[in-house]
């Protein structure tokens, strides 16, 4: 199976679902901006770039553009330890696929901290349509993927990267889904810092922070100089 990332594309139907996947880095020295820059300069992409310590967030892609290839195993990986449906690309399958990727550590999870900005955060991926459940179940502590079953998979809902059919990653790790799920009634992060930007609702898909890319998905050159 071969996937490369793409700027646009389109989603191919079904369940809408938001994956959750972590950096592996500290929370407490990365900004979400930071982290944005460099997925875009890697060549990778995400919907929503979250620092649940401070409540910053970052957007690379609208909501309506699916982040091609950002779930698959990277070129040259054998994959036969995770099987997937090679005519799909699991980050295009559903209306919307939407990608959080969270700064924390997988084996740290970040539920166990401050989750700043989570209501605002939960709120939005609800105006999309991403029901307010985990089919798969709890993700599975940072010991690898485990991937639901392909009938949970096909329901809409909220799902760890390490659930996702044909994903090699092992976060978030066993985070609380209900606290996480809850923030979004509970009003958690609603004291967020003032330099967290607003959350786009669905009338308006622009990025929070404009991500511009070639034809290949590299970053133009005056990407680098506004930032």
């Amino acid at each position: 199976m071969k996937c490369t990332f793409a700027a646009g594309g389109r989603f191919l139907g079904g369940a809408p679902r938001a994956v959750w996947r972590t950096t592996e880095t500290d929370p407490r020295v990365l900004s979400a901006r930071s982290v944005a820059q460099r997925l875009d300069g890697d060549g990778h992409s995400a919907h929503l770039v979250w620092n649940p310590l401070h409540g910053d967030v970052a957007q690379l892609l609208p909501a309506t553009a699916p982040a091609g290839g950002q779930l698959c195993p990277p070129p040259g990986t054998d994959s036969r330890s995770v099987p997937v449906d090679a005519s799909a690309d699991p980050a295009c399958e559903g209306r919307i696929c939407l990608i959080i990727v969270v700064i924390g550590r997988a084996d740290e999870p970040f539920t166990d901290g401050p989750l700043a900005g989570a209501g605002a955060l939960l709120r939005w991926l609800d105006s999309w349509g991403v029901p307010p459940c985990w089919p798969g179940g709890t993700p599975p502590p940072a010991t690898g993927p485990r991937p639901a079953p392909a009938e949970a998979w096909s329901r809409g809902g909220h799902f760890g990267a390490s659930q996702v059919p044909g994903c090699p990653d092992r976060g978030p790790g066993a985070i609380d889904t209900g606290l996480l799920l809850g923030s979004a009634s509970a009003g958690a992060g609603s004291a967020a810092p003032p330099s967290v930007r607003p959350l786009l609702t669905p009338a308006l898909p622009a990025p929070l922070y404009p991500a511009e890319h070639s034809d290949n998905g590299a970053p133009p050159s005056s990407y680098a100089a506004r930032y």
